[in-house]
């Protein structure tokens, strides 16, 4: 498949699929970008519905159209994750294991930098200077407690190193300050803030761009926690199996994709802040504070005709920030769990938990054969996983027997309820994580560091390659060819 018809590296041909396969609905009556967007997306979100393409928009200029709930979670008949899987190319009826193999398996691969292009769809309408208007657009008000209107809810910034040899694709969130400026998050602990930080010891702005509506797969990637100086680029080609055609911009000299629906050019300020927000997070609260944030100057922007600007409606769970952001950092976890030599099967962030906890399957015949305690394999588990940007990013873990599918909510509480014995919780109080989880305390939040721990719902036998007793369920229960029996003569039993 040619790469600008690839749905991983084409946010149109991405969308082209959603619809075909019905898991896009287009709106053509008349919708307001202020609020009426985001409960429509809301409560697709939280029916499992369709993603609303809303295509007649009562704000902004004509003929831009806005997609809320780009990936998120669909009807079974539909596929649960097929949103997610189309990001990478993949099946509608891909499951979580099968995503995340994936994901994995091109963490190995060899990168597959981007090509160069001289032109692109990206560049079908340019406005430089006194031309840059970012008020044409149809910016929503997502939540009625939001502190202004967020343009930048789905898609990535781009910087690079003053000295050229780290490009950082990441994701973050940026509210219409006014006609030419954005304000949002840069944090020191972020890729985004270091490289800004690099800028500003030389006394520079910090070029930058940002891409909305961006290949499918770029986005995924912009939101996986890699190292530091691990360009995302060559990521992405090698997860989509070809290269991401890149173009430069008009200003700056970055190289944005050209299979973009929206591109911002400019600057991130040295030293100058705005308020931002307050607005409704990803853990699911909206608390009533503004901060101060980096002002990111637009010195031009680049569209696609009809332009489709995605938008993530930031809440309870699953949305974006969960089936993205969680199963990305639920991939690098996993591979630098399984690269420490670690006993582990799987590791998932449940998106019912709003990407606060991570819920990591032992193979517990391995764990019994290295005869170790359950102190040392917590010890080695935090170490391996809270030492990383994927630990920094996920507070709390929990460890569970491989006999569980932790992608499963269900399981996980059953193994909650039943498995975890009250004081096997380690806490690790002067560990760094976000500043952004809800229930720190303001001294926590301040420093960065506590709130996290490691549960295990691992019983003492497991340790010894023994079991307390067996499961009492469907698939455990019954002789195999009578399962089978079970489940061909469903709809003869009078079920659908």
């Amino acid at each position: 498949m040619a790469p600008h018809h690839h749905p991983a590296l084409s946010f149109r041909d991405f969308l082209d699929g959603l619809l075909a396969a019905g898991d896009a609905v287009p709106i053509a009556r008349p919708v307001d970008p202020e609020l009426e967007v985001g409960a429509v997306t809301r409560r697709a979100y939280e029916t499992r519905s369709p993603a609303p393409l809303f295509t007649t928009l009562t704000g902004g200029a004509p003929g831009f159209r806005i997609l809320g709930a780009p990936a998120g979670l669909g009807a079974a008949d539909r596929g649960t994750y097929g949103r997610l899987a189309a990001h990478f190319g993949l099946e509608r009826h891909s499951g979580p294991r099968d995503i995340l193999e994936k994901l994995v398996s091109a963490l190995h691969a060899v990168p597959v930098p981007p090509v160069v292009v001289a032109d692109g769809p990206c560049k079908e309408n340019i406005h430089r200077g006194d031309d840059v208007d970012l008020e044409r657009f149809p910016v929503p008000l997502l939540h009625q407690g939001d502190g202004g209107r967020y343009l930048g809810t789905y898609g990535f910034h781009i910087v690079r190193s003053p000295d050229g040899s780290w490009t950082n694709w990441s994701v973050g969130r940026t509210m219409l300050r006014d006609r030419t400026t954005l304000v949002g998050p840069a944090m020191p602990q972020q890729h985004l803030g270091m490289i800004r930080e690099m800028w500003r010891e030389r006394g520079e702005p910090t070029p930058w761009a940002m891409v909305l509506g961006a290949p499918p797969a770029a986005l995924a990637a912009a939101g996986m926690p890699l190292p530091a100086r691990v360009s995302e680029d060559g990521y992405v080609g090698a997860l989509a199996g070809g290269p991401v055609e890149v173009v430069r911009t008009e200003t700056n000299g970055l190289y944005v994709p050209a299979h973009s629906e929206i591109v911002l050019e400019g600057y991130i300020s040295t030293d100058e802040t705005a308020p931002e927000g307050p607005m409704g997070e990803y853990h699911g609260y909206l608390f009533p504070e503004s901060k101060p944030q980096p002002v990111f100057h637009v010195q031009a922007v680049t569209h696609r005709d009809d332009a489709v600007l995605p938008v993530c409606v930031a809440g309870v769970p699953p949305e974006e920030n969960h089936t993205i952001w969680g199963t990305m950092i639920s991939a690098e976890a996993l591979d630098l769990l399984r690269s420490a030599g670690l006993p582990v099967d799987l590791a998932w962030c449940s998106y019912e938990a709003a990407t606060c906890w991570m819920v990591i399957s032992v193979d517990v015949r391995e764990l019994a054969a290295r005869r170790t305690t359950e102190a040392e394999l917590v010890d080695a588990v935090a170490r391996v996983l809270f030492g990383s940007h994927a630990g920094w990013l996920v507070p709390k873990v929990i460890l569970v027997a491989d006999d569980i599918d932790i992608t499963d909510i269900d399981q996980v509480v059953w193994a909650l309820a039943t498995r975890y014995h009250p004081g096997t919780e380690y806490c690790f109080p002067d560990t760094p994580g976000i500043p952004m989880v809800p229930y720190l305390t303001p001294e926590e939040a301040r420093t960065g560091r506590g709130g996290k721990s490691v549960i295990s719902c691992l019983t003492p036998e497991q340790f010894l390659g023994t079991a307390r007793g067996t499961t009492a369920s469907f698939r455990t229960s019954y002789p195999r060819a009578l399962q089978q029996h079970v489940i061909d003569n469903w709809g003869a039993y009078g079920y659908r």
